[in-house]
């Protein structure tokens, strides 16, 4: 097999946790976060500045919690999106150029979720997506698994991990 290359030796991944987001410029870290259920994972990624940013959000609306929204924006969709986007600029993206990857939004935890969370934080970020003119490269929303996903900052990569099997999608091609 041989030795591990210098870069992989310096790799590094980033934990997102629940209402939480990354983003990154360094081509050498993974964003990651785990066991996603109701909440969303928002992936976005701009293949010329190879940057990227993860968003987990985990409701839909910060009306419920203001406060709470003010002290952590990106546990809800409507605070947690904007705060992505301006720091996804912040790291040199062109908001033009981003591909967008949904992730997340399952119903895990029974077959009747009187509140369908999952359904309405799918919902808001798609809303919120599609009034800004971002369109979605791909999903895997809903359901009844959870997911763990991780976007590798140096290829644009995206790879999911589920109970039922793994799958990846490149948001650089």
């Amino acid at each position: 097999m041989g030795s591990p290359s210098i870069s992989a030796l310096f790799a590094q991944r980033v934990v997102v946790g629940v209402g939480d987001m990354g983003v990154s410029n360094n081509s050498q870290i993974t964003l990651s976060t785990y066991a996603l259920g109701s909440c969303v994972a928002v992936v976005a990624y701009d293949p010329v500045a190879v940057a990227g940013g993860l968003l987990h959000l985990m409701l839909p609306e910060s009306k419920i919690s203001p406060e709470k929204a003010a002290a952590q924006p990106a546990m809800f969709a409507d605070t947690g999106l904007p705060l992505l986007f301006r720091s996804l600029v912040g790291v040199r993206c062109d908001l033009s150029r981003l591909r967008i990857f949904l992730a997340g939004g399952a119903n895990v935890l029974c077959d009747t979720d009187t509140f369908k969370i999952g359904e309405r934080n799918i919902a808001a970020a798609r809303a919120f997506l599609a009034k800004n003119g971002f369109s979605i490269r791909c999903t895997a929303v809903g359901g009844t698994v959870n997911r763990t996903v991780h976007l590798n900052v140096g290829t644009g990569e995206v790879s999911m991990k589920m109970p039922t099997g793994n799958s990846s999608v490149s948001l650089a091609a």
